[in-house]
């Protein structure tokens, strides 16, 4: 099945990808862009999260750490960042080759504009002011690789591979074989916060429609190499109290006080009116 994914065409980032990535034939970072930090991941109960800032914009990084080209189907909030609909693995995304590293801002409206993501409540973002609230919080990579053809054999050439086999049975199990996805989970989730949590609960965030930025790419062809995903990276996202709420992040320890009766040795004046 031949698809016509999207390809960025001029902005791939050359910076390296710091620590805490989720994937394996691709890693995935969620860049906070009011900040300027890629936020970092917690692993609890099988899954990975970060901790997302109302009103902040940010920015899903992929790097493609395989040897072979690469579509990575992207979806947020349950809705393809490409195409506005409902995700499914086989629909269109965007093409890396090895070692490419691709910036995704935003809703893409049009090949050269996208409207970038951002952190806000659950009923202000895009899936619930399109109808599709049910899926809200997760950030998904769909990554297939591209079916390679096998080489080209002169007619010689084959009768001379094929001629000692003539007479015999032929090894009806070659080809047959798979690789398997590889699994982007470490082996040991993470410990659990052991203290009460410090932080008040609030409500869930969801990701919102924001302003229009300049993002170019162009169409080309991929090939899947099977239907189904050769990975399928999963991230979830919420408020940090929210997530230290849950058990997600460690509670913060609170620093106990300890009032001193003389802190200074003389009277100092007020300040201005």
């Amino acid at each position: 099945m031949n698809l016509r994914p999207l390809v960025l065409a001029a902005s791939l980032m050359s910076a390296a990808v710091p620590a805490f990535a989720v994937g394996s034939l691709a890693d995935v970072t969620i860049y906070d862009r009011a900040s300027g930090r890629v936020l970092p991941t917690y692993y609890s109960d099988g899954r990975w999260y970060v901790a997302g800032r109302p009103g902040n914009e940010y920015e899903i990084r992929i790097r493609n750490q395989s040897g072979a080209d690469l579509l990575a189907v992207t979806s947020v909030d349950g809705v393809n960042v490409v195409t506005g609909e409902t995700a499914a693995p086989s629909q269109s995304g965007y093409v890396l080759t090895p070692g490419d590293r691709l910036p995704i801002k935003g809703w893409r409206k049009d090949m050269s504009k996208v409207a970038a993501f951002y952190f806000t409540r659950l009923d202000d973002s895009y899936a619930a002011r399109t109808g599709r609230p049910d899926n809200v919080g997760v950030i998904g990579v769909a990554v297939f690789k591209r079916k390679v053809e096998p080489p080209m054999v002169l007619e010689e050439e084959r009768q001379r591979r094929e001629a000692p086999m003539s007479g015999a049975a032929k090894d009806s199990s070659a080809g047959n074989s798979a690789d398997a996805a590889p699994s982007s989970a470490p082996a040991q989730p993470s410990a659990r916060a052991q203290s009460a949590p410090m932080e008040k609960a609030e409500k869930s965030l969801g990701t919102g429609h924001g302003r229009i930025q300049t993002s170019q790419v162009r169409y080309t062809s991929f090939e899947r190499e099977s239907e189904s995903p050769n990975e399928l990276i999963a991230i979830w996202y919420d408020s940090h109290p929210n997530l230290v709420a849950r058990g997600v992040i460690p509670a913060p320890v609170p620093v106990p006080r300890d009032p001193q009766p003389f802190p200074a040795s003389f009277v100092p004046d007020p300040p201005a009116r």
